[in-house]
């Protein structure tokens, strides 16, 4: 959810003033990937394949995915994916995975406590093992993964950015953060979506955290 929406006539102008803030090249680089997606999110047959395309990425990473129609009530219960999502939300998912210690792989939403889609959530908040910084910085972490990942596919970017708040505090802090959190998820090496699905990657996040 949008925390202050960005009336449509007005949201080139603050991209602009975003990508102003940024200085460090990498992180307008990766900030103009992002732009040039479509804002909108995907429907019927586009939005399928997208969908499809990131079950693909998940089984890649070493996600299981449950049947459609499962409903387990989670995004992640533990042990596999809600391949019913739409494919923003499995991105993120798969984001998580990849940077989760493997003992919290084994945890409800990743030991991170109930997500927006979560409903059983009093057993997710039992599995909550991060403390609220932490989780924060997951959650960064995650978000802005997802979203480059989208990128690189060519999916709806852009709406995820936005609908992310990653625009939020656009004349404060907000250019600051998003290079910040490209910063780490780069020196964790997974920017780069094909390295995403290796094993090698899942390795250097393990002994990194």
């Amino acid at each position: 959810m949008i925390l202050t929406p960005i009336p449509p006539e007005r949201l080139e102008a603050a991209l602009d003033r975003f990508a102003a803030q940024l200085e460090d090249p990498a992180a307008r680089a990766a900030f103009a990937r992002i732009r040039a997606t479509s804002p909108e999110r995907a429907s019927g047959a586009a939005a399928e394949a997208h969908r499809q395309r990131a079950l693909a990425l998940a089984r890649a990473c070493g996600m299981k995915v449950h049947p459609p129609g499962a409903r387990p009530g989670f995004n992640w219960d533990g042990t596999a994916l809600d391949g019913d999502a739409e494919a923003y939300v499995i991105l993120h998912e798969i984001a998580h995975f990849v940077l989760a210690r493997p003992e919290r792989r084994r945890l409800v939403d990743f030991g991170l406590g109930p997500g927006p889609d979560t409903t059983e959530r009093a057993r997710a908040e039992r599995d909550a093992v991060l403390p609220i910084l932490a989780r924060e910085a997951d959650e960064a972490a995650a978000s802005l993964l997802g979203i480059l990942w989208e990128a690189a596919l060519g999916q709806p970017a852009l709406a995820s950015f936005l609908d992310q708040n990653w625009l939020e505090g656009l004349d404060r802090s907000a250019a600051a953060h998003f290079a910040a959190v490209l910063r780490r998820v780069t020196e964790l090496g997974l920017v780069d979506l094909p390295r995403a699905a290796t094993v090698k990657a899942q390795r250097s996040i393990r002994e990194m955290r």
